[in-house]
């Protein structure tokens, strides 16, 4: 069986500085709520952690900082994004390092880490269950997988003129499903992770939301996902790009009002690698 082509299809069709943009403004929205799940797995201190799909390594660094002791590999298929997370990784030293590669594929040996990072990917890429079992693949017994997997039927704004929930269907859901893949993964993912094998396999849920995360670093994500997908989605559903750019704001709108009301909510899957596969 082939396997997937080794880039995201989404991610292909986005701009590198859109890309960059989404990828600092979900991880200062997220991480906050994402850092206590990953505490509670209770690593040694000179844990061996994989970050897989790092992008420009803005958690990367994060786990580093939480971390200290810990050697952390982080891979992705950009090469211009893997320059940006050395650079950004460079203060903590040769304990931090990354490798281009695939996430199909990974440059990893089999049960080598103590922690296997997988975040953002997942509801991007055909064929994720393929993804995991490479994530399970380079997990030692015990270990965790650890995944962000998003599902885009789980956004939601008050008040919006239009029906934001038909947006999302009829326009990014059916863009991704025209490259094959699956936004709404996230809800997927419990099952692909148990028939993968791993045990204590658990969801958790980040809120994104105008009360948890402040109201312009969310915004700063669909200001992103609006320069960067607009056009994409208009060239691949019946909606026109006018069309695309204005529920963009309109949900932009929300999270601006003070009296508004915007929530994306992200799940956590994680799960422990069993004692063989």
């Amino acid at each position: 069986m082939s396997r997937p082509e080794n880039t995201n299809p989404q991610a292909a069709q986005m701009s590198d500085e859109s890309m960059v943009r989404t990828l600092a403004a979900q991880a200062e929205a997220l991480w906050p709520q994402e850092r206590p799940l990953i505490e509670a797995y209770r690593l040694p201190a000179d844990a061996r952690v994989i970050d897989v799909a790092c992008g420009t390594g803005e958690i990367t660094s994060r786990l580093a900082a939480m971390l200290p002791e810990a050697r952390i590999l982080g891979v992705d298929i950009h090469p211009e994004h893997v320059d940006r997370a050395r650079e950004r990784c460079a203060a903590h030293g040769p304990c931090v390092r990354f490798e281009v590669g695939d996430a199909f594929a990974l440059p990893a040996p089999d049960d080598g880490f103590d922690l296997a990072v997988c975040r953002h990917l997942l509801q991007a890429v055909p064929a994720p269950d393929r993804v995991v079992a490479e994530l399970v693949r380079v997990t030692r017994p015990g270990g965790v997988v650890h995944l962000v997997a998003e599902d885009y039927a789980m956004i939601h704004f008050h008040p919006t003129r239009g029906d934001t929930d038909q947006f999302w269907r009829d326009g990014p859901m059916t863009f991704a499903e025209k490259l094959g893949t699956d936004l709404r993964s996230g809800r997927t993912m419990f099952t692909v992770m148990r028939r993968a094998g791993l045990a204590d396999v658990r969801v958790d849920y980040i809120i994104a939301d105008t009360v948890r995360v402040p109201r312009d670093v969310l915004a700063r994500i669909w200001e992103a996902w609006r320069d960067g997908f607009a056009a994409p989605i208009a060239a691949h559903t019946d909606l026109a790009l006018g069309a695309v750019i204005d529920h963009f704001e309109d949900m932009l709108g929300a999270i601006r009002d003070p009296d508004g009301y915007g929530v994306w909510l992200v799940p956590v899957i994680s799960g422990r690698a069993p004692a063989s596969v």
